[in-house]
């Protein structure tokens, strides 16, 4: 059979199964099954396939419709056009997080231009994967290496495994960060940072039992928000300007219809202003964010 042949075979077998993007996962599966990129799947459709690949390509397929992740089959996921080793003691990083990210290195880059300030501190909570930290970090290397700037990068998350797993995407990716096993800001003894940064848990308990297969195969304690979804965001409203400089920056993740409780949560706490929210590519609410007033 060639490639071609399978491939179609693939596609077919999931849209049966009402698979979403099946011909995008049909891809992504044949291309770990066979070791090329998408090019070299294209270049070579006419090859045949060997018997012992065409059976685990099949294996990954019904993977795929019992609700695996592809992302948990290939230990892959592409994030801010880097590469990001993934399995199911993370969540997989997905492209709405990305706005976080920008909005951290436009912060950067206001303190670096405007104030004038070559020394920036970052944390990274909750960090899973090492998605945002890693990224952050990459996007900002050439300035590291050209000395226009020091950057500290701190990552917490609760879990050790996946606490290894971003230590491994760091190291992958040529990246310097500081690593915390920490259940929020427990084991954080640094402060004074400039910028806060966190994707955290924050789906209602009830919630995840009606998600997707494929979000349910991802670990509940990167999903549980709670009861109402907001057992992060409080603690973060708490703690968060203990940890951080007088008009520090905190960014956080939040779900599309949680906008006006996470505002006002931080409203009530008297330590934060010009707190807004900024929407994603979607116009879903996504990113919450505010500056820390001690005075």
């Amino acid at each position: 059979m060639t490639i071609r042949e399978l491939k179609k075979l693939g596609k077919d077998k999931l849209v049966e199964n009402n698979v979403d993007e099946a011909d995008i996962k049909t891809g992504l599966l044949l291309q770990y099954a066979l070791g090329m990129n998408k090019v070299e799947l294209i270049i070579n459709d006419k090859a045949g396939v060997k018997k012992d690949v065409e059976e685990k390509f099949w294996e990954y397929i019904t993977d795929v419709i019992h609700g695996k992740p592809v992302q948990y089959i290939t230990k892959r996921q592409e994030f801010m056009r880097l590469n990001f080793y993934v399995d199911d003691n993370v969540l997989i990083p997905q492209p709405d997080t990305e706005i976080l990210v920008e909005e951290a290195l436009e912060r950067i880059s206001e303190l670096y231009n405007e104030l004038d300030r070559t020394n920036i501190k970052i944390l990274d909570l909750c960090t899973g994967s090492g998605a945002i930290a890693i990224a952050i970090s990459q996007c900002l290397k050439d300035r590291v290496k050209n000395n226009e700037i020091n950057l500290e990068i701190y990552a917490s998350d609760i879990s050790q495994k996946a606490i290894e797993i971003a230590k491994k995407n760091a190291k992958d990716n040529n990246s310097i960060i500081n690593f915390i096993l920490s259940n929020m800001f427990e084991n954080i003894k640094e402060d004074n940072f400039d910028i806060i940064v966190s994707n955290p848990p924050y789906i209602e308990t009830e919630t995840i039992l009606g998600l997707s297969q494929e979000v349910q195969r991802e670990p509940h304690i990167a999903l549980d928000g709670g009861e109402d979804g907001l057992n992060f965001y409080r603690i973060i409203a708490k703690e968060a300007y203990q940890h951080i400089k007088n008009n520090g920056l905190v960014l956080l993740e939040i779900g599309y219809n949680q906008k006006q409780e996470v505002i006002q949560l931080f409203k009530q706490c008297n330590k934060y202003v010009d707190i807004e929210c900024i929407k994603d590519l979607n116009l879903n609410d996504r990113v919450v964010k505010c500056r820390v007033n001690k005075e």
